[in-house]
Formats: C-alpha cells, structure tokens, sequence
C-alpha cells in the first residue's frame, strides 16, 4: 500500500515539473553558453600544456557536456515547498500523513531531480552528439560505456537524493535556510567535477576526491561514457556510489527522527 502511496507522489511531482518547458529551454541555452566557455578554457590549457594529462580533449569536452546535460541532477539545493512548510510550521500536515516522512520526501526529490533532467538532457545530447564540429562533440561510447553509464547514472540520482534530503532536513536547525544553501552549490560543483574534471585536479587529491561521496555524481558516470574508465570497473564504482547512498539515507532518517523530537510548531 504504502509503496503504491510514494510511486503516486513521484509521478504527481513528475508530471508538475515537466510542464516547466519555458524554464527548461532558457536553461538549456544558458548551459549550451556555459558548456563552450568551459571548453574554450580546456582547450587554451591543453595548448598550452606539455605534460601528458590523464584526460584527452575529446574527453575533457565529453566530460563538460555531460555535466552540462545532467545539471539538474546535481543536488545543490533543497525541496522549496518542504523547506518553505518547516519554516512556516506547516510541516505538521506532513506529520499527519499515515507515511514515512522520509521515504515521502525521497519520493519527492526523485521527481525533483529527474523531470527537469528530462527536459534538458534530451536536447543537449542532440546537439552535442550528431550537430556540432567533431572537435567540439560529445563521442558516440561503445554499447558498454552506455550500459556502465546508465548504472552510474541510477547511482548518481540516488545518491543525489539521498543527499537532496539532508539538505531539506538540515532546515530543523536552521531559520532561514541561507546558510546550507549558499555553501551546498560551491562544494557539489567543486567536489563533483562539475567545476573542472576531477581528473585534472593534483594527484595528491586524487584519492581523497575519489573518496567523497559528490564524484559519484558527476565524474563517475562521466568518465564510463567518455572511455576514461573500463566499463569491467562499473561494479566497483556503482558499490560505492551505492554505499555512500546508504549512508547518507540511516543518516538523514536519525537526523530526521531527532530533528522532529524537538521541532516546536508554531501555535503550540
């Protein structure tokens, strides 16, 4: 029964967001601009450069194309109707509802993350794929970095999700949100490989970036669909996308249990 109740508020939340086409065209534009100004940087630095780097070109494009095709699923920011109930006390509602506030606003955040992907992802890869000069295109992969990609792909969304949650429950120790909000986007772009590819960073960072949770959102599945990594490895790096899931989901739900022992709603 119950799962029937969070598959039903998944895709009402789904259907709503993918009627945002307006938003999701200026996006796509914005991230096609963004998209070559990060490659005209890559570009100047491998021309300029003499050492061997752990990416080519090509990758290092296919890698920002990428990014820019799943922004959406990158969790830098919260749920803004759940957040905006705990700040208004409305929250208790949820309260009231015969299902697991948790698992509901997972729910939730799957269609957050998903339906806007949806809408922006198809077209960029497009255009990125059969439009654009060679040079400048994302590489058609080999029917296993599509399938090492796709798994990837499902571990970054929950992942994403599980994280998307801690930021909605860090709303019970704080008033207005702003803080979490400001420092969220700065270290999922940075840690993620959104930023600048994670294989470029120093070596002494290498396995401590590898390490976090935020690679398995981006640079993971990106590095299987651009040839980087062997899709033979999907099952090492899906276990770990995997687990940092579930650490991330026992953590939000004791955060989530203690947060609602002490929330105080308003009018009593």
């Amino acid at each position: 029964m119950n799962r029937r109740a969070y598959q039903a508020i998944m895709r009402l939340r789904f259907m709503l967001l993918m009627q945002y086409r307006i938003a999701a065209l200026a996006g796509i534009t914005t991230q096609f601009m963004f998209g070559f100004v990060k490659i005209m940087v890559l570009e100047a630095f491998y021309l300029s450069t003499t050492q061997p780097q752990p990416l080519t070109f090509q990758q290092a494009v296919g890698y920002v194309w990428l990014g820019q095709a799943m922004l959406r699923l990158l969790p830098w920011d919260g749920d803004g109707e759940i957040q905006a109930l705990v700040r208004s006390g409305n929250v208790a509602y949820e309260l009231c509802r015969p299902l697991d506030l948790y698992s509901h606003w997972y729910a939730r955040a799957i269609a957050l993350r998903v339906a806007p992907t949806l809408l922006r992802a198809v077209p960029v890869f497009l255009v990125t794929l059969f439009v654009l000069p060679p040079k400048y295109a994302l590489s058609i992969p080999t029917a296993g970095g599509w399938a090492a990609w796709i798994l990837s792909t499902l571990g970054a969304i929950a992942l994403g999700c599980a994280i998307t949650n801690l930021i909605n429950i860090s709303m019970f120790w704080t008033i207005s949100g702003e803080g979490i909000s400001r420092l969220i986007p700065a270290v999922v772009i940075i840690l993620s490989g959104m930023g600048v590819p994670l294989p470029l960073f120093p070596d002494w960072s290498q396995r401590l970036l590898e390490l976090l949770p935020f690679a398995g959102l981006v640079d993971t599945p990106a590095r299987f669909f651009t040839g980087q990594l062997s899709p033979t490895m999907i099952w090492v790096f899906l276990a770990r996308q995997l687990v940092w899931t579930a650490i991330l989901i026992i953590w939000g739900r004791r955060l989530l249990a203690r947060g609602l022992r002490r929330v105080v709603v308003q009018g009593g």
